[in-house]
């Protein structure tokens, strides 16, 4: 695989609204977007902080004639098709959906562009689904199956299931952007957004493509994402009243015994990938290049070490396909979510990979910043990396390492509580 691929756009939605720039100098700053949770009533959950995209609106971001479809999209599709737009804008990209001349002559043709996009586990609104729900009820009052079929489920919103498929996120982003190459979609919680990265980066090698839309997204603002998140012992308990605004990543603790869980957030980050020398050829100035990707599975255990193993493959696999050392690593934006299963296994895996060396490099978190993002954080993290070394400069608030040195090559990484695992490492352009 010989033809190399390069980063030329990146673009983001989360609290600190739409755009890569207003994260990135949040980051400089160490500032974060958590705030008292308002799109929902946190009611009985012991969460009541999260990471809001309160400044963003879908209907800002997408073209007059698409602008009938957002009613049926979910907020992860939200996030995703206005992160697209800001990656196209970030690359100098013209498709179908920056202009309004329908016979514009588009940067690629669209069969050679793909799409490759991770989702989470959509969750569906609840007031949609509170009448068919009510109207599913036996005599006794109970739920019931037969009633659900009879008569409830017809009392969803039309459209309802084309509104929460994970592959709507890719679907929008490739009907808006006339994209007809190859496309996928990958549900791996909080590995989907990397090994997307992954998946692109390898059709774009073996010239099945020469420019990709990769990323992810996902909110967990919703009753039923903060339900899951509840049910997996992964949310903080923070109330209203115990919320500092001068200090709101006070709950922030990763790999260590006090932490306590991770705040809710939502987040989109979408890059344009494309071969460097069709990237040259129209004149793009490249922000980073991908040159290496692994994957990964974590075995079934309680032991933290036996479940880094899944993520320690992944960054070896990465090495062994940039053709690097572990010690050519300069930093890492890793997951640490602050949950203490997943920092535990994290740690264990970066400590087998890295050994005495890990002391030396910078981990570079972002939860404290954006909340917990599941199957948005990858992407994201892939798109502040690429910031990183296209800028030089290093966010304020690290973990360990010396940060302020030279950023050749940078690993991006993320484990999840069902085993999956990605890494991703990204060259100086």
């Amino acid at each position: 695989m010989s033809r190399r691929v390069v980063i030329t756009g990146a673009g983001a939605v989360t609290g600190f609204g739409p755009g890569l720039d207003p994260l990135f100098e949040a980051l400089l700053e160490g500032r974060s977007s958590i705030a008292p949770m308002t799109r929902v009533s946190p009611g009985g959950f012991p969460c009541q902080l999260a990471s809001e995209a309160k400044d963003f609106k879908v209907r800002d971001f997408v073209p007059k004639s698409y602008r009938k479809t957002v009613k049926v999209m979910a907020r992860d599709v939200e996030l995703a098709v206005g992160a697209a737009i800001e990656a196209v804008r970030s690359a100098g990209l013209t498709t179908k959906a920056t202009s309004d001349d329908e016979n514009a002559d588009v940067t690629y043709p669209p069969g050679r562009v793909g799409c490759h996009i991770g989702a989470g586990l959509i969750a569906a609104e609840v007031n949609e689904l509170a009448y068919a729900m009510v109207t599913s009820l036996d005599e006794a009052g109970a739920f019931s199956y037969d009633a659900w079929g009879e008569k409830g489920m017809g009392n969803l919103t039309p459209l309802w299931l084309l509104k929460y498929l994970p592959n709507m996120l890719s679907c929008h982003v490739t009907i808006m952007h006339d994209a007809q190459g190859p496309s996928n979609t990958i549900t791996c919680s909080e590995a989907s957004g990397v090994l997307s990265l992954g998946e692109s980066l390898r059709v774009i090698q073996r010239d099945d493509a020469d420019m990709c839309f990769s990323g992810s997204a996902e909110s967990k603002l919703n009753h039923t994402g903060l339900a899951r998140m509840q049910l997996a012992e992964s949310l903080a308990e923070i109330a209203i009243d115990d919320f500092d605004a001068d200090n709101p990543a006070a709950f922030y603790k990763p790999y260590t015994d006090d932490a306590r869980g991770s705040v809710p957030g939502e987040a989109g980050g979408i890059l344009i990938l494309e071969e460097l020398a069709s990237a040259e050829a129209r004149g793009a100035v490249p922000l980073a290049e991908l040159v290496g990707f692994g994957a990964g599975h974590s075995p079934a255990s309680d032991d933290a070490k036996e479940r880094g193993r899944g993520l320690a493959s992944a960054i070896r696999g990465a090495l062994r396909d940039a053709k690097l050392e572990p010690s050519q690593i300069d930093a890492i934006v890793p997951h640490a979510p602050s949950i203490q299963r997943l920092d535990a296994e994290e740690r264990a895996a970066f400590e087998s990979v890295f050994g005495n060396d890990l002391g030396r490099i910078p981990l570079v978190p972002l939860v404290h910043a954006i909340g917990e993002t599941m199957a948005g954080c990858g992407s994201v993290a892939c798109a502040v990396a690429a910031k990183m070394l296209g800028t030089q400069r290093t966010p304020a608030r690290t973990i360990g390492g010396t940060p302020g040195g030279r950023l050749e090559h940078i690993l991006v990484c993320t484990n999840s509580d069902v085993g999956q695992n990605a890494a991703l490492i990204l060259k100086q352009a």
